[in-house]
């Protein structure tokens, strides 16, 4: 028993990774081909222990609807489609063609292009197009840090009642605790992380998954 999260070496992430739901083909294809095409990029990338928490999390509520801001090549977009019914929807936002172009054809090589729709341009644009009324089941926001807030404030009135909102990068790699960090993005995660945990909307924890997951349920 411990009373805080302990510290993973890189032993015994591996350890953890082995020890949870294998990574299906495509993934694992799409985490190599990514890592070759895109190398100075690979970092966007979710790491396959976040791919599996979120897929079994979008089984586990039960989501239909889902909204992804920032897709880059398509794991995170796989992993929650993945976790969706066969009828089920995920719009996803970005604004690569080039990165996205991967991930359209790792959509249909994991079957899921048909739940899918992509649209390409600033997200914050597509999600004050939506209706005010979208009822979406999750969210996952992972794009540009600076945006981060203003995507909170489009997505959270969007969601229903007891669904989720998954937020990455929210430790922006420990920076967010070193006083002497002032770069623009880190100090807009911070401004985030303050807004959300304020948030009266929601409940939420920041886990220790990757680079820092918060789990927001809307209430």
């Amino acid at each position: 028993m411990t009373r805080s999260t302990e510290q993973l070496s890189p032993a015994l992430h591996a350890y953890l990774v082995a020890h949870s739901s294998p990574v299906d083909a495509v993934l694992a294809a799409l985490a190599e081909e990514t890592a070759q095409r895109f190398p100075e990029d690979q970092g966007l990338q979710i790491g396959p222990e976040q791919g599996t928490f979120m897929t079994l999390l979008t089984r586990l509520s039960g989501a239909r609807h889902g909204i992804e801001v920032g897709t880059f090549t398509g794991y995170s977009s796989i992993c929650i489609a993945q976790g969706l019914p066969a009828d089920g929807h995920l719009i996803c936002c970005d604004v690569s063609a080039e990165w996205t172009s991967v991930a359209r054809a790792y959509w249909d090589k994991a079957g899921v292009a048909d739940r899918v729709e992509l649209q390409l341009g600033p997200a914050i644009g597509t999600l004050r197009a939506l209706p005010a009324d979208a009822a979406f089941d999750i969210a996952f926001i992972d794009a540009d840090k600076t945006g981060y807030t203003g995507y909170w404030d489009e997505i959270v009135p969007r969601i229903r009642p007891g669904g989720i909102i998954l937020v990455d990068n929210t430790f922006s790699h420990a920076r967010v605790i070193d006083a002497a960090e002032r770069s623009e993005t880190v100090q807009a995660i911070r401004d985030f992380n303050d807004h959300a945990v304020a948030d009266y909307r929601v409940e939420l924890v920041m886990l220790p998954i990757g680079d820092g997951l918060t789990l927001a349920r809307r209430k």
